[in-house]
């Protein structure tokens, strides 16, 4: 039985650039990560500065009291809640001597964990090797401390510039691969634009239980677990709509905060399923003490994605959980400041709403004159 790591967590609080999360609630994310990876939380630690050090992540003085808890906390791991440079992962792991992960390093962990076909698989390779080829320098670095003596001249250049080279051309060979992928879907995709049937691309922050909306809807029987990134495939399965008219519907992988920009790039074919819905349900653990922050980070990664145009609907799901009292639509619509008036509050685990939730979504498509009402 392999012994689970022993996590320290750290996270700076940055008075520049833009955070929309507390450190404080950004590193509970962080923790629920760290164990749905399979590690044992000991400790987290927080530091506020003008901005991250370009050498540690944190302060010295933060670095002294990080190896001082060594001692105490007897932790093996620390996991920073930025994503870090090479070369800040370099010094921690030096000055620490303990393994060195950022977020990236851990969201990816987890997707490798979650991958199940062969589209999920290639497009976490290729996340990570995009995250690994700036980092291959710490390898060999042990060479260039022996300085200029016989037989350190040149061999850890070599052998780093030919790693280098391997991992540029598997990276390319897999996004060949997940452009054939991508081929294939676009075929789908096109058969699907000729025959005229709408489709809805189900987003939403992980766990808010996108997938078990989408079996309630159709019936497809998708992982549903409870757990962080339970889906990372796309699955598209055809449902009806009040009135009789099949529509499209697909699952897609959910969202999180401080989604790092490699794993974006290598679920392009997967993102690609939004950009072509013509409405896009966005599903909200309304019980969620952080509903509004999760609420507001889906949109800003519509946004940033160039998808914030794009027609939604808003399933506030869970809402069976709620206190009694607290099911009004008018408070459920303070709660996440809502704007727009098209949401629907649902249970998708016990079906309450969702005929309701169905009639919005043929309203929408309507009003997008993409029902056929004859």
């Amino acid at each position: 039985m392999v012994e689970r790591e022993r996590a320290l967590l750290v996270a700076v609080e940055s008075r520049s650039g833009e955070q929309h999360w507390p450190a404080s609630e950004s590193l509970t994310e962080l923790r629920h990560l760290a164990e749905s990876a399979g590690a044992d939380v000991v400790g987290q630690q927080i530091q506020r500065l003008p901005s991250p050090s370009g050498t540690y992540y944190v302060g010295r003085g933060k670095l002294k009291e990080l190896i001082a808890l060594k001692s105490s906390l007897d932790y093996n791991l620390l996991v920073a809640d930025d994503e870090l440079s090479p070369r800040q992962q370099r010094t921690l792991e030096q000055e620490l001597q303990v393994r060195v992960l950022d977020r990236t390093a851990l969201i990816l962990d987890i997707f490798a964990r979650q991958a199940r076909t062969r589209e999920g698989k290639l497009q976490v390779e290729l996340a990570q090797h995009q995250y690994m080829l700036p980092r291959l320098i710490g390898r060999w670095e042990h060479l260039e401390r022996l300085g200029g003596g016989i037989g350190t001249r040149g061999p850890g250049e070599s052998q780093l510039e030919t790693d280098r080279r391997l991992i540029r051309a598997h990276i390319a060979r897999l996004e060949k691969d997940l452009a054939a992928v991508g081929r294939h879907r676009q075929v789908h995709r096109d058969r699907r634009r000729r025959e005229g049937i709408p489709l809805v691309a189900l987003v939403g922050y992980t766990n808010a239980g996108k997938s078990t909306l989408f079996n309630t809807l159709s019936q497809a029987g998708v992982s549903a677990e409870d757990r962080l990134f339970s889906t990372l495939d796309p699955v598209t399965r055809r449902i009806r709509i009040p009135g009789g008219r099949m529509i499209l519907m697909t699952d897609t992988v959910g969202f999180i905060n401080k989604l790092p920009p490699s794993i974006v790039a290598a679920f392009r074919t997967t993102l690609a399923e939004l950009d072509e819905a013509d409405v896009l349900l966005h599903v909200v653990d309304i019980t969620h003490s952080d509903a509004a922050r999760q609420h507001s980070t889906v949109e800003h990664i519509l946004e940033d994605i160039g998808l914030g145009t794009k027609p939604v609907i808003t399933a506030l799901n869970k809402v069976d959980l709620l206190e009694e009292g607290e099911e009004s639509m008018s408070g459920l619509s303070d709660r996440l400041d809502l704007s727009r008036p098209d949401f629907v509050a649902v249970s998708a685990l016990s079906g309450w709403h969702i005929r309701e939730l169905l009639e919005q979504i043929q309203s929408m498509l309507k009003s997008l004159d993409l029902t056929d009402d004859s």
